[in-house]
């Protein structure tokens, strides 16, 4: 059951008479001016964006490119948006996540900036779909994806739109593992930028991004105590370093579960318990999956939870939780409070589920904080410019972002900060470039 946040009765729809494609669908176009407040403070905390800003709007790298962009639609997306559109892009936006929609940037983003956008909090799946054919619509050169449902779309279903697209970039871990998945079967059909590989996009945005907006998620939705308690992370990539970072930091005692020996282990090191799920699921006060997989914490581990156990995932889809297979064990349902489903199974036992198993910071919080992800949508703009000058060079291959612009956006972040750093002498740079000079 799809906690449906939109007001369908609100929605404000338009549409083009000369065209089939819509222009937008926003729930309701009369938020736009808290949505455009809300989009301005944000960008007060993402001075790299704001620096590449200021060159498109001069040099305009990006005139005359197409942008079809899948993305949550939050304050930080709408600066991307508007810097794209600076750079001279017609952009288009849908969701990635049908509740990761902030409907007051939706519509400010149609109203103030001008650029068409279709997404609402809650929408359900069919509309969610729509949506995403909305952006393929204006036949996009550029794909931004958040998870790679574009990509998917266009594989499946649109091939016809090939011949206009140069690249696309992707955001997610998840998404990624899609791509390459393509790439190894030799059916990707045009080059992809893996944005998520960045340094400064996983280093950062996954580790401490995740790890504080997905605490903020669970305690808007819940308002429980995280000191005292078990708190079960299954996976332990750059998301569950940053969740049992903060989960730890706030008085948890961590259990990890892992399927790889090396994260495993360096779970153990940093300090964390870590056992399979099966033992683990007895345990846990709070469980949260950030693997990028299906069926993490499945119904014969949902059995065996305490009275109370809460769970959500932080991963790009749902698929992480076995909602299916709870079902099957629940005699009753309800919403009990906003973005928290209470599950009664067959054995009495009551286990609650937050933001219908999507993304918890972004369904009950407001996702990442815009000093991380001013460093993630840096590379999403620099990407689509070094795919404006050099789609032409480029194969049917999943790239990472160049290392120079990876390392440009960290001196940026740098200075931005008003932190210093120290740089080589001659004499060092020639000892590190000689193999002759030892002890």
């Amino acid at each position: 059951m799809e906690q449906t946040q939109a007001v369908k009765a609100n929605r404000t729809t338009n549409y083009i008479k000369k065209e089939t494609r819509m222009k937008y669908d926003v729930k309701d176009i009369s938020l736009a001016k808290k949505g455009k407040l809300r989009i301005e403070w944000a960008f007060k905390d993402m001075p790299v964006l704001a620096l590449i800003e200021k060159r498109f709007e001069k040099d305009k790298p990006l005139k005359g490119l197409r942008v079809a962009a899948c993305l949550h639609v939050t304050t930080e997306t709408g600066n991307l948006a508007r810097v794209l559109k600076a750079g001279g892009a017609d952009v288009s936006i849908c969701a990635s996540n049908p509740l990761s929609t902030q409907d007051d940037v939706a519509a400010s983003l149609v109203k103030d900036y001008g650029i068409p956008t279709f997404a609402i909090k809650g929408e359900d799946t069919k509309t969610y779909y729509s949506h995403l054919n909305a952006v393929l619509d204006n036949k996009p050169n550029l794909t931004m994806d958040d998870g790679a449902d574009l990509v998917s779309e266009i594989h499946q279903k649109r091939k016809d739109l090939q011949k206009y697209i140069y690249a696309g970039t992707e955001e997610t871990t998840t998404g990624v593992i899609r791509l390459k998945s393509l790439e190894k079967h030799n059916l990707l059909m045009y080059p992809i930028i893996a944005v998520n590989d960045a340094l400064t996009k996983h280093f950062f945005d996954n580790r401490y991004g995740t790890g504080q907006s997905t605490l903020d998620g669970m305690i808007r939705a819940t308002n429980r105590l995280v000191a005292g308690s078990n708190f079960v992370v299954c996976g332990y990539g750059w998301c569950g370093r940053g969740v049992a970072m903060r989960a730890a930091g706030l008085g948890a005692r961590v259990i990890v579960t892992e399927i790889d020996p090396l994260k495993a282990l360096e779970a153990v090191m940093d300090g964390y318990d870590v056992m399979p799920i099966k033992d683990a699921a007895s345990k846990g006060d709070f469980f949260v999956t950030v693997t990028g997989d299906i069926n993490v914490i499945r119904a014969e581990h949902m059995a065996t939870m305490k009275e109370g156990a809460i769970m959500c995932n932080s991963g790009h889809f749902n698929a992480e939780l076995d909602i299916a297979g709870l079902e099957k064990i629940t005699k009753s349902r309800r919403i009990i409070r906003d973005f928290v489903e209470e599950f009664t199974m067959k054995n009495g036992k009551n286990v609650y589920l937050l933001g219908d198993g999507r993304l918890i910071n972004l369904a009950s919080a407001e996702g990442h904080p815009a000093s991380v992800m001013d460093m993630s949508f840096a590379n999403q703009a620099l990407a689509s410019e070094f795919v404006a000058k050099n789609y032409k060079k480029l194969q049917n291959k999943v790239y990472s972002v160049p290392e120079d612009i990876d390392k440009m956006i960290a001196k940026l972040k740098l200075k931005a900060l008003g932190i210093k750093i120290d740089v080589l002498t001659e004499e060092q740079e020639k000892y590190l470039a000689s193999w002759q000079m030892g002890t």
